[in-house]
Parts: structure tokens; sequence; C-alpha cells
């Protein structure tokens, strides 16, 4: 049986991105040939790999099994590839990350540009996500995660501020109806806007004072996804919907201009930045040592 490495390749930007032209904006290759591509391997295996749908893609039992093997595998090709970048004077190639919705806000902006001014030769392919996941399992070099969830296998290097805060605020406006509340608890006795993960899961809001912790769980109005709703959740607590719990960098403009203003300061909990963080059983492609290299020496 002879396979063609670069159909194995398409097959795989479909199944991650989950549809032909979602998997050809990824791959910056066509739907067209994604599909004809995926097609042959099939002809090739005599088994079907994806179900397909006027609406969506689905892996097949043979489709998981193969892709869950594959992934891995390719990431290895790729990685063996990469050793002649180190014969270049310049490192090239294309540069995979995950990254939260907040780390690319707060994070990203600014190291970005001055990252690819310095590297012309690498590209750059950012992906959201929000949930944890295995970054060679989705086809990426890195991700950026907080320390709580990075995995013991992981090599982590520290990006962008080192320790951050959430900060609790409200419009003006909401403050003169509702009033403001004094501690904490206070918070469960006022409309709040709260997020919500992809996982389902809707973490309490923590506060912690001379050695005191305090968690709430309020209600309110208004629940969007963390990340990637964020946007609505700061507008809706502008517009005075309710109290937020939110990145103080993310509410920084928000503050400065006073259209929202802070709650309970003297509780807001800090937690240290986060961390790039990739497997370390494996070789690190050129594009991402230059990234390590860079995030390191802007330290």
């Amino acid at each position: 049986m002879t396979v063609d490495l670069s159909d194995l390749n398409a097959f795989a930007a479909v199944a991650r991105a989950k549809g032909f032209r979602e998997g050809a904006r990824a791959s910056g290759s066509s739907a067209s040939s994604l599909s004809q591509a995926v097609r042959r391997l099939e002809a090739e295996l005599g088994v079907r790999l994806l179900n397909r749908t006027t609406r969506s893609v689905v892996l097949t039992e043979a489709g998981r099994g193969l892709m869950e093997r594959l992934a891995p595998a390719l990431a290895e090709v790729e990685a063996a590839l990469d050793i002649v970048n180190g014969f270049r004077d310049r490192p090239a190639g294309v540069l995979r990350l995950n990254v939260p919705i907040s780390a690319i806000r707060l994070v990203l902006g600014r190291i970005v540009p001055p990252f690819l001014a310095a590297y012309p030769e690498i590209r750059l392919d950012v992906t959201a996500e929000d949930s944890f996941v295995d970054v060679l399992a989705a086809g990426c070099d890195a991700g950026i995660r907080y320390d709580e969830r990075l995995e013991q296998d992981m090599i982590a290097v520290p990006i962008g501020p080192r320790v951050q805060r959430f900060a609790t605020v409200a419009a003006p406006a909401y403050l003169a109806r509702h009033g403001r509340p004094e501690h904490p608890r206070d918070l469960l006795g006022h409309a709040c806007i709260r997020s919500r993960f992809p996982s389902g899961s809707m973490p309490a809001w923590e506060f912690e004072r001379d050695g005191e912790i305090v968690r709430v769980d309020p209600t309110g109005p208004l629940i969007v996804q963390a990340g990637a709703a964020g946007d609505l959740a700061v507008d809706a607590a502008i517009a005075g919907t309710g109290i937020l719990h939110l990145f103080e960098d993310w509410l920084r403009p928000q503050l400065d201009s006073g259209a929202l203003v802070p709650l309970l300061e003297p509780w807001w909990q800090t937690f240290s930045g986060p961390f790039l963080y990739y497997p370390g059983r494996r070789l690190v492609p050129a594009p991402l040592r230059a990234f390590v290299d860079f995030i390191r020496a802007s330290a």
C-alpha cells in the first residue's frame, strides 16, 4: 500500500478543523483540493474516514483511530524536516500556537509584531482555544496556559506579565441604583455578570485579604462564554447590567476612562501570569525555538 504523505496531511487538516472549508483556511489550500486528497486516501485505504453532510464533517470510527495515531506521527515528521532549519542563516517555517483568548488579548499583542519583524521568514498560526487541549493532537507546536492547568511532562516558559489580578467593577449608573458592595459576600445580593468555560464549569469568584479567602457564587441576568464573549460582558457592565469580575488588564481602559469603577479592591486576588508550554519529549522546531528565545530575551 502506497499512501501519499500530502493526502495524510490533507485528512489531518480537515479532521482538526472539522470541515473542508475551515481546513483549507488553516492549511492554506483549497477546499476542493482537500476533498480530492481525502477521497484518494479513502480509496487507497478502502475505508471511509469521514462522514460528510451539508453542514458538518465527522470522523468515522476508522477516521478517529487513524487520527489518534497520525497526529503525533505527522508532528514528528515536521520536527525531523525542521532539522534542515538548523542549516539556515535565519529560522523559517510555520509556528502554530494554541492560546486562550485572554492571552491573545493581554499577552500576544505586545509580543507578536516585534517577533515577526525580527523573524520575517516565520509564519505564525494562532488558534484561539479556552479549553485545555493536547497541543500535538491539535496540530500545534505550543500553547499558552496558566500554571495550574499545565501537565507535568510539559516544558513551561514564562510569557507576559508575571503577576495578574482579577478586578471587580461596575458602572457608576449601576451603583447609583443598587449601592456599592462593601464585602465580597454582599455580591450575593447584586446582579452579577458571570462567565462559563467551554467545559461547562462556572468557577466561583474568589477574593483574598490578609490571609482570608472568600469564595462567592453570585447570580445575575447574563452568563457569557469565558474569553470568547468577554467584550459582551464588558459592554453589558458599562451599560449598567451588573457587576463584572474579569482580568484587571482587560478592564484597564474602562477603569482609566471611568466607564467602570473598581469595587472591593483590597480583596482583589493576585495570581501568576501565563506560560508558554510545549512537550519536552520531542525535538523543538526552529520557529518555536526562536520564539522561546525571543520571549526569554524580552522578559
